[in-house]
């Protein structure tokens, strides 16, 4: 075994035998001793995605780092490491903390000049360390509460809790989502799965305030997993879940829901509309908005109906999901975001990664409607598309 698979074998070992809530003490051990490194600091994406929030227990003095602007957020934006190179000789670098496509963080420690050859060694302990806090989090709160720039309302600590991570990619596709006021949702929700020959992915716009908004999506959500759980096509999960809700409610509520399922291997697209959420293509750079054939919100009457449209999807295709909250937002001279404005964003955004996309077009909403505080629930998902390569 080398030096560098000990090393990694070590490390392995040291995160998995530690404590759920201490694993940057775990991981600054290591460093120390098998790389020399100092100032090891760890620091995790807030739910807004504008800050990078230092885990405790961490270094004294370790500060937050913005997304923008910053060496940890060049870090985490680029998905590569960042090294800064101070004048003392030693070098600072700044590792993406990322699962699957999921960015967590960035571990930033500042290492001998020397041992810059170790970069792509720390780089994978950085990757190994995101799958630790992942099983960790079932267990502690630590890596929640470091997340937070203030204090979630009850109905967006439900609605954070129903989400799968807020990106991920494989070789066929990458997936970013975000959701806005990231403090304070209460009804906009998104669900993805992933199998080896199909990616089902769930964009929801529940109606109502507060409490009682997010009760009715976790409803929908659950019992659009437990149609999904079944095996049987979207189509069903959605009558199933508009069943659940109407025994619930008898109607008095509904949830409106785009279900997308995309056949890896071809690219080929089930779609069921049934609500608001709308959904825009982007193919050789042109953006339109997908005609899809309305159908009725989730739990409006007993027992409906509902039918899956297909469509084909092309390898560069980017496709944009959007609640109501985003693409119907007027501006103070009354032009709605989808008019125009929507499809600005999304042309400025067009060398983004899908990941950022969703930030990027939220950024222009807040400067389409001329103040900062939303009225509505906003949710963007962003899909690219590559296909599947031939096998050789």
């Amino acid at each position: 075994m080398t030096d560098q698979e000990n090393r990694l074998v070590a490390a392995g070992r040291a995160l998995r035998s530690a404590a759920p809530h201490q694993l940057p003490d775990a991981l600054s051990q290591v460093l120390r001793t098998r790389y020399a490194a100092q100032d090891v600091e760890l620091r995790l994406a807030d739910y807004g995605l504008t800050v990078l929030l230092p885990v405790p227990p961490a270094p004294s003095g370790t500060k937050s780092a913005p997304v923008q602007g910053s060496a940890p957020g060049r870090a985490f934006g680029s998905q590569q490491p960042y090294v800064e190179e101070p004048a003392d000789g030693r070098v600072r670098a700044h590792l993406p903390v990322t699962v699957r496509g999921g960015r967590l963080g960035v571990l930033s420690l500042t290492l001998p000049a020397r041992s810059r050859e170790s970069l792509a060694e720390l780089t994978e302990l950085a990757e190994l360390l995101g799958h630790e806090l992942v099983v960790a989090e079932r267990d502690t709160d630590l890596y929640a509460r470091a997340r937070r720039r203030e204090r979630l309302t009850l109905a967006a600590e439900m609605q954070w809790q129903l989400l799968p991570a807020r990106s991920c990619a494989r070789e066929e596709y990458a997936l970013g989502a975000q959701l806005e006021p990231a403090y304070a949702i209460f009804g906009d929700n998104f669900d993805w799965e992933a199998s080896a020959d199909h990616l089902l992915v769930y964009v929801t716009n529940g109606m109502g305030e507060g409490i009682e908004a997010s009760l009715l999506t976790s409803l929908g959500i659950n019992a659009l997993r437990n149609a999904r759980r079944a095996g049987i096509p979207i189509e069903d999960q959605a009558a199933l879940a508009d069943q659940a809700l109407y025994a619930h409610y008898r109607g008095e509520a509904h949830l409106s829901v785009l279900l997308v399922d995309i056949e890896l291997s071809t690219g080929r697209m089930r779609v069921v509309d049934a609500g608001s959420p709308q959904l825009l293509l982007q193919r050789d750079r042109v953006l339109s908005l997908v005609d899809l054939d309305a159908q009725l919100p989730l739990g409006m009457f007993e027992e409906t109906d509902y039918v899956a449209q297909e469509l084909t999807l092309l390898p560069g295709d980017r496709l944009l999901f959007v609640s109501d909250g985003v693409h119907g937002v007027a501006a103070p001279g009354g032009e709605s975001y989808g008019e125009h404005a929507l499809a600005r964003a999304l042309g400025n955004a067009a060398l983004l990664p899908a990941a950022d996309v969703p930030a990027a077009v939220l950024r222009g909403l807040t400067g389409h409607r001329g103040r900062p505080e939303p009225d509505d629930d906003a949710l963007v998902v962003c899909l690219d598309w590559f296909g599947r390569r031939p096998a050789s």
